[in-house]
C-alpha cells in the first residue's frame, strides 16, 4: 500500500499541538541493526557456507537473484522476525535488506515470495545431506581449542501444521496435526549441532540412533580424545538408545518416567524427605541409586531417583545413566542432567522466537530445508552473542566467591545469572532482546557516489549498545 494518496493526516489527542503525519522522501529502514549482524557473518562466513551446499540448476541468463542472496534474505529475515516468504514481498525494497544481500538500494528489488518459494521447493535430498555437514562443521568450528568434553542434548518439539503438508499426521498426545522435529544442541557452545524433520506421529527417539552415529563420527574425526556426553528426556529412554550409546562409547543420562515400580522402590526415601521437611521447614532433596530393569529391557540399567519435598508438595524424578560414580554421588548425576534445562532455552528460541515451527510449504523436503534455515539463524545469533558478550564473572556483579561460575549454588547462582542478564542484556539475551535493542533500529539510508551513509536517531535509547556491538564485530577475526 502506498501512503502517498492518504497522507498527510492529523492526530488530535495532544492538547498542546496537533500531530501531523506525512510521507518522507528519504530512504528509511526499520532494521538497521542487521548491518552489524551482516558484518559478523562476513567474518564467520556462515551464510556463504550454507549457500555453498546448494546446487543452482538455473542457467546464467535466468539468474536474477543468487542463491546466496536468497539464503541471506531468509536467514536475516528470520532473525528480524520475518519468518514467512510472504514477508519478503514487503521487504524487497527495504534498503537495509538490500545492503545485507549485497545490493545497493538503486540496484533493483530483492527476491519475491514466488521466487523464494521456488527456491525452497527446489531443494534435493543430496543438498539436505550437505546442509547437515555444514551445520555440524559450524558447531565443531565454534571450539577454538580441542575440548575435553562435548555435551549433546537431544530433544523433540511439536510442530503444529495448519495446512496439508506432506507427512503431517495427527498426534494423540498433542491433539493436533503436526511434524515432530528433533534437535541436538551442544551445552558447551549453545550451538545447534543437528536438526531433523520427521512425520507427525513418530516416537521421540526415531532416527536418533543414526543421528548419534553421525555426530560421534564427525566429532571424533575432529577431536579424537574428547568425551561425548548425551542427555535426553524420557522420550529417548529405550533399549535402542542405551545400546547405541554403549556401541559408540557415549556417556549418557536419560530421563525415566516414574512408573508404579519406581514409585514403590522410592516410597521410603520420599517419606524420609517429607519427614525432614516437616521438621526443618527447609526444602529436602534425597537421592537413591539402584539397578532397575523394565519389562521391555533385555538387561538391568543404572538408575538414580530424586525425591524432593518442599512447601509446594513432593516431587520425584528418575534418570538412567552409565556415568562413573553414579552410585557414590547420585546427586551429581541428577544435577548434571537437570542442567540440560539451558538446552531447552535453545529449543524455545528456535521454535518460539525464530519460528522454526513455521513449516508451511507443502513439500516435506522444502519444510526440512526451512528447518535448516531457522537452525542457521539461531547459530548465527549464538555465535554473535558469544563474540560480543562482556563475559561478566561473579565479582563483576558484586558477588564475592572463590568458586567458578559452574560451581555456584543457590542463592548465589540465580542471583549471578539475573544480574548478568541485567548488566549484559545482549550477551545473555534471547532473540527477542536482540530485536528490540539492536535489530529494530530506524535509520535513514543515503547513497552517494562514494559511500552509503546510515543515519541513526540521536535519541535512540540503545545507540550505545549498537556502537559496542558494531565495534566488536569489526574487530572479530575472520575465519580462514
Amino acid at each position: 500500500m502506498s501512503l502517498q494518496g492518504v497522507l498527510p493526516f492529523v492526530f488530535d489527542f495532544l492538547p498542546q499541538k496537533r500531530i501531523e503525519v506525512e510521507v518522507s522522501a528519504a530512504r528509511l529502514t526499520g532494521d538497521a541493526g542487521l548491518l552489524p549482524v551482516r558484518q559478523f557473518d562476513e567474518a564467520i562466513q556462515l551464510t556463504a557456507r550454507f549457500a555453498g551446499a546448494l546446487r543452482d540448476q538455473r542457467s546464467g541468463a535466468d539468474i536474477t537473484h543468487t542463491q546466496l542472496s536468497m539464503v541471506r534474505q531468509r536467514i536475516y529475515g528470520i532473525l528480524a522476525g520475518y519468518e514467512d516468504q510472504n514477508d519478503h514481498d514487503a521487504l524487497r525494497s527495504d534498503p537495509a535488506f538490500q545492503l545485507i544481500c549485497d545490493r545497493l538500494p538503486d540496484d533493483g528489488e530483492l527476491a519475491s515470495q514466488p521466487t523464494l518459494s521456488r527456491f525452497e521447493n527446489a531443494v534435493t535430498i543430496a543438498e539436505l545431506w550437505r546442509l547437515r555437514d555444514v551445520l555440524c562443521d559450524e558447531f565443531l568450528g565454534a571450539f577454538r581449542t580441542p575440548p575435553a568434553r562435548i555435551t549433546l542434548d537431544l530433544d523433540a518439539f511439536d510442530d503444529e501444521a495448519h495446512g496439508r503438508q506432506q507427512l503431517i499426521m495427527f498426534h494423540g498426545f498433542y491433539e493436533q496435526y503436526q511434524y515432530l522435529p528433533i534437535v541436538v544442541t551442544c551445552a558447551e557452545t549453545d550451538m545447534v549441532a543437528l536438526v531433523g524433520l520427521r512425520h507427525g506421529t513418530c516416537p521421540a527417539w526415531l532416527g536418533a540412533d543414526d543421528d548419534l552415529r553421525y555426530l560421534a563420527r564427525r566429532i571424533r574425526e575432529r577431536f579424537p580424545d574428547v568425551e561425548i556426553v548425551i542427555r535426553a528426556d524420557g522420550g529417548f529412554a529405550t533399549p535402542l538408545m542405551y545400546e547405541v550409546c554403549e556401541e559408540l562409547r557415549l556417556t549418557h543420562t536419560i530421563g525415566l518416567g516414574m512408573n508404579p515400580r519406581l514409585k514403590a522402590l522410592s516410597a521410603d526415601l520420599l517419606a524420609q524427605a517429607q519427614k525432614q521437611f516437616d521438621e526443618t521447614g527447609l526444602q529436602q532433596r534425597l537421592f537413591l541409586a539402584l539397578e532397575y530393569q523394565a519389562d521391555s529391557w533385555p538387561a538391568p540399567r543404572q538408575v538414580v531417583i530424586k525425591c524432593e519435598a518442599h512447601a509446594e508438595g513432593t516431587n520425584r524424578r528418575a534418570v538412567s545413566t552409565n556415568r562413573p560414580g553414579w552410585s557414590v554421588n547420585p546427586q551429581a548425576v541428577y544435577d548434571e542432567y537437570a542442567a540440560r534445562g539451558e538446552s531447552e532455552n535453545r529449543n524455545k528460541e528456535l521454535k518460539r522466537e525464530l519460528a522454526a515451527d513455521r513449516t508451511s510449504d507443502h513439500r516435506f523436503l522444502a519444510n526440512f530445508f526451512r528447518l535448516y534455515l531457522h537452525a542457521a539463524a539461531l547459530n548465527l545469533l549464538v555465535r554473535l552473542r558469544r563474540a560480543t558478550s562482556q563475559r561478566l564473572e561473579p565479582d563483576d556483579v558484586g558477588i564475592e566467591t572463590d568458586l567458578p561460575t559452574e560451581a555456584l549454588a543457590a542463592p548465589q547462582r540465580p542471583t549471578f545469572f539475573n544480574r548478568r542478564r541485567r548488566d549484559d542484556p545482549l550477551g545473555e539475551g534471547f532473540a527477542c532482546t536482540w530485536r528490540t535493542r539492536l535489530i529494530k533500529a530506524a535509520a535513514e539510508v543515503i547513497v552517494s557516489a562514494r559511500r552509503v551513509l546510515i543515519r541513526l536517531s540521536a535519541s535512540w535509547p540503545f545507540a550505545d549498545e549498537y556502537q559496542r556491538i558494531s565495534q566488536a564485530v569489526l574487530a572479530y577475526p575472520r575465519d580462514s
